[in-house]
């Protein structure tokens, strides 16, 4: 269902997310912020967007809302109600303080004029993994990938590990694979999932691919991740390749322990290493000097100062390198990298 030309919205198909934001502008500044102050951060970054995303709303449609809610308003008026975003700016930097509200607004910015964002995503996202898996169970598994491509990959990692190994890797395979879906598809699924949700006027939905897939595999953590990738070594060993590349990068060597860093260094030349660190900030590269010698870090920093310009691929290859000795440490049981829940884990 698409909203009119003019982003009027239709009050049959008004989203319980809709009414609460037409509810929350209907209100002066100080109502609103004892409002939000209640509220959880995920929900004031809903409410938020949901205010940013509304224009041209009439009395009526306050009237609608407020009749869902509480039946209060009654005013059949076709004014118009000035929505502004310096109004939700001010509401939510009052009812949250003003570091807090900066990360809110930034979110509800960013998510605002992204096209991969509209309310079918944003309900789905809201759903508990557990009743994704029960309604999914059964569906085929190009049909679990479409959903799964839809929400946060923490939230996918967790409906794809209610799945056998075999299926899981089926799964994986098909959202790394996907390129777009008909937003006819997209409709089935909300109401599928018994939401009422007003989609944009996009008519294809883009998402998937193999940062989505490598993102939920990391999420998934080592035991679950080790034998869906090896299902798909064995059915698309290209495609798991590129799966695995992007698991773990260059710049993920940042978050390793010292001493993973120094079992590292032990693999890799200091030519190498030097080409490797030619495009990388200055935190990086002190990464790597405080795991080293005095002597060898001001041969190494010489050698960056005075290094010719070189080809991206050559630094790229020489990273490629880097990350590819990190894996083969990390099966010998020298290095350790985190995935997944495994950061939350105190040794």
């Amino acid at each position: 269902m698409k909203r009119p030309a003019d982003g009027r919205i239709e009050k049959a198909n008004m989203t319980n997310d809709e009414r609460a934001a037409i509810l929350m502008l209907s209100l002066d500044e100080e109502q609103a912020v004892e409002v939000m102050k209640n509220l959880s951060a995920d929900e004031v970054r809903r409410l938020g967007l949901s205010m940013s995303r509304l224009r041209n709303v009439t009395m009526g449609d306050l009237e609608s809302a407020a009749q869902e809610f509480c039946n209060l308003a009654r005013d059949k008026g076709k004014r118009f109600v000035p929505i502004q975003n310096e109004m939700i700016q001010k509401i939510i930097t009052k009812a949250l303080g003003e570091e807090r509200a900066k990360k809110v607004i930034s979110v509800i910015e960013e998510e605002s004029f992204s096209p991969y964002m509209n309310p079918v995503i944003e309900k789905l996202r809201s759903v508990d993994p557990k009743i994704i898996l029960d309604f999914t169970k059964m569906e085929h598994p190009q049909t679990i990938a479409l959903i799964l491509a839809h929400l946060k990959p923490e939230q996918a990692a967790q409906v794809l590990d209610g799945y056998e190994p075999e299926k899981q890797a089926d799964i994986v395979k098909r959202i790394a694979t996907i390129k777009s879906v008909p937003q006819e598809f997209v409709e089935e699924m909300a109401r599928a999932l018994e939401s009422e949700i007003i989609l944009g006027s996009a008519q294809e939905e883009y998402f998937g691919g193999i940062d989505l897939s490598a993102e939920i595999l990391n999420r998934m953590g080592r035991k679950a991740e080790g034998p869906i990738l090896n299902v798909l070594e064995e059915q698309v060993p290209d495609l798991a390749t590129e799966i695995r590349n992007q698991m773990f990068s260059f710049e993920d060597i940042f978050e390793l322990d010292d001493g993973s860093i120094r079992e590292i260094l032990k693999e890799v030349s200091t030519e190498d290493l030097a080409r490797a660190l030619k495009v990388v900030d200055a935190d990086m590269r002190e990464k790597f000097y405080s795991n080293m010698s005095r002597r060898a870090a001001e041969m190494l920093e010489d050698d960056l100062e005075v290094m010719p310009p070189i080809r991206l691929s050559e630094v790229e290859q020489c990273q490629r390198q880097i990350v590819d000795a990190a894996r083969r440490l990390e099966a010998e049981g020298r290095v350790r990298i985190l995935r997944g829940e495994e950061n939350d884990e105190f040794v």
